[in-house]
This record gives structure tokens, sequence and C-alpha cells, in this order.
């Protein structure tokens, strides 16, 4: 018995088909759309993942992002704004202190609105490429509905 999947790839019964490329995957992810088909949106809210693609209906509830997207999106922006205050230090620039008190605050929380759902996309276009969480057992549940 032979499974096809959403983008039409088939695959074998042995549990090794068509090849999933990761960085396309996370591209999509990256930019909040199906991993299958980059046509759909990912997410039917802020966070919420649609439980299928609303395209290519390819199942997306198998994804496990839990705390990596946070993890992420903190390392990176918390990187990006030391550095910029080092940058920015009142000594260098005469940037009033009290104007410094004001933007990193509000940038802080306007890259990590940006990138928390990019880097949970992201995420959930790796599962899928690997067929982690349950992304790959469609072809599992055929083979056993036949036995």
């Amino acid at each position: 018995m032979i499974a096809t999947y959403g983008n039409g790839a088939l695959d074998a019964p042995n549990g090794f088909g068509a090849h999933r490329d990761v960085w396309r995957s996370l591209r999509r992810g990256f930019a909040e759309r199906c991993p299958n088909c980059g046509r759909g949106r990912l997410f039917g809210r802020y966070l919420k993942v649609n439980a299928c693609c609303p395209v290519c209906g390819e199942e997306l509830h198998h994804q496990r992002a839990d705390d990596a997207p946070p993890y992420f999106t903190m390392l990176v922006v918390g990187h990006l704004i030391g550095a910029a205050i080092l940058l920015a230090d009142e000594s260098t620039n005469a940037i009033p202190m009290w104007v410094q008190m004001v933007v990193w605050p509000l940038v802080t929380i306007v890259l990590c609105l940006a990138l928390l759902p990019r880097f949970k996309g992201a995420l959930i276009g790796l599962q899928w490429a690997n067929r982690m969480h349950g992304f790959g057992t469609a072809l599992t549940r055929a083979i056993g509905s036949s036995e």
C-alpha cells in the first residue's frame, strides 16, 4: 500500500518516502505559512496553530513546539537589545537615560511579539520536514488499516 501526502509525494510502505526539504520548510514556517504547500496560513490566531492547512489539507495538529520558540526568541532578542544598549551608551552618543529607559523596553516587547510566532512556525516546519511527533504517521495509519 502506498500513502499520498498533501504535497502529492508518495511514500513507500517501508516508511521512507519523498524527501522533505528542511530549509524550505524552515523558511515557510518562519513566514508563518504551511511547511507543505507554502500558501496556507499556519496560525489561525497569534500563536494558535491551525489543525490543518486551509489550502492543501496537511495536518498540522501534530506539532509540539513547547518551550523552544520562547527560548529562541529570548536568546535572539536579548543579544540584539544587549548589543544595541551597549552601542547606544549614554557616554558615547549623549542619549539621555530617560529616553533609553523608554525606548529599549518598547523595542524589546515589539521584537519579542514579532519573532515569537516566526520561531514557532520555523520549529513546526522543522518538525514537519523531519517527520517528528506524528507528521509522518499517515503512512503508518494507511498500512495498519489495510492489514
